[in-house]
């Protein structure tokens, strides 16, 4: 040892027979230059290397495929107009009935209808599955009866609905609650009920109260389920919304569609049904945003 240097240089033993062991250097009052550092390499994901195309794109090669496909039949006279209209001729009624405004007031119109219900049928499935998923005594009485109703076809309650509540907008509301109400109701409970007992114990144990519990560890813990149930839902509004429509409706899409079918209009039918799944798409696209946002704090597998 001098000045304050200090040098191991003897190799060390080795603690297992046969393996070598690098000599161990301590060396003071030396700097470290930039090229003795180890060199950083970012390691990138699997999934993120074999990445291609963006997946907008990728999820949009599917539909541009169909639209293809019915374009070139169209052309080839393989679909006849009789029969269903090509894309051109649909894109021109869509154009016309946005230009007279038709389409917008029809659009309207059914979200208002699919709104209303979905807000009746939501507020009313989840309150059930709340009380049902919380409470034995409620499970006993509302579970066996909403079993019992969910199995019951909505389109059979249609003249019911009629004598009940008129031929006005009251039925179509009615049935498109019904038919949301359900989903939501067995999305919640199950959720409810498979929220893990080792947290319920846990909020157990550090002495939360019971709305506590409730608040902090069970409703989160059914969340996953009930953006599940509300996607459900929203799915099975639109379904709901056509055969609502079909009942002496003088506006909305269904309107347009019945029209239509009146004056053998493939075109316009098309319209229809394509504003039908375009809706469709945009709510779940909301639903997947409240996904991203309200389940931030779950890590899930999101595809390989």
């Amino acid at each position: 040892m001098t000045s304050g240097v200090a040098t191991l240089s003897r190799e060390a033993p080795s603690p297992t027979r046969g393996r070598a062991v690098p000599k161990l250097r301590a060396e003071t009052h030396q700097p470290v230059s930039v090229a003795d550092a180890p060199e950083l390499v970012l390691v990138q994901p699997e999934a993120e290397r074999r990445r291609g195309l963006p997946r907008p794109l990728r999820r949009a090669i599917g539909p541009v495929l169909l639209v293809a496909l019915w374009h070139v039949l169209s052309v080839t006279g393989v679909l006849p107009p009789t029969v269903l209209a090509g894309p051109a001729t649909v894109l021109s009624s869509a154009a016309s009935l946005w230009a007279t405004g038709e389409l917008q007031a029809a659009i309207l119109a059914s979200l208002g209808r699919a709104a209303s219900g979905l807000a009746i049928g939501g507020t009313i499935g989840i309150s059930l599955a709340v009380i049902s998923g919380l409470f034995r005594l409620g499970e006993d009485l509302v579970d066996s009866t909403m079993q019992m109703l969910r199995t019951v076809p909505n389109i059979a309650l249609i003249p019911l609905f009629i004598i009940w509540f008129g031929i006005g907008e009251a039925p179509k509301v009615a049935l498109i609650a019904l038919a949301t109400a359900f989903p939501l109701y067995l999305n919640v409970y199950a959720g409810i009920r498979n929220v893990d007992q080792t947290l319920v114990e846990a909020a157990r144990t550090l002495g939360l109260s019971r709305p506590a519990m409730i608040r902090h560890v069970i409703l989160p813990g059914a969340l996953p389920n009930a953006l599940v149930g509300l996607r459900y839902s929203l799915g099975v509004a639109w379904l709901a919304l056509v055969f609502g429509e079909q009942v002496n409706a003088t506006a909305g899409v269904g309107y347009l569609m019945n029209n239509a079918r009146e004056f053998f209009q493939t075109d316009v039918i098309v319209v229809c049904l394509v504003v039908y799944a375009l809706l469709g798409l945009i709510v779940d696209f909301i639903v997947r945003l409240l996904e991203r946002l309200l389940l931030a704090w779950r890590p899930a597998f999101s595809g390989a």
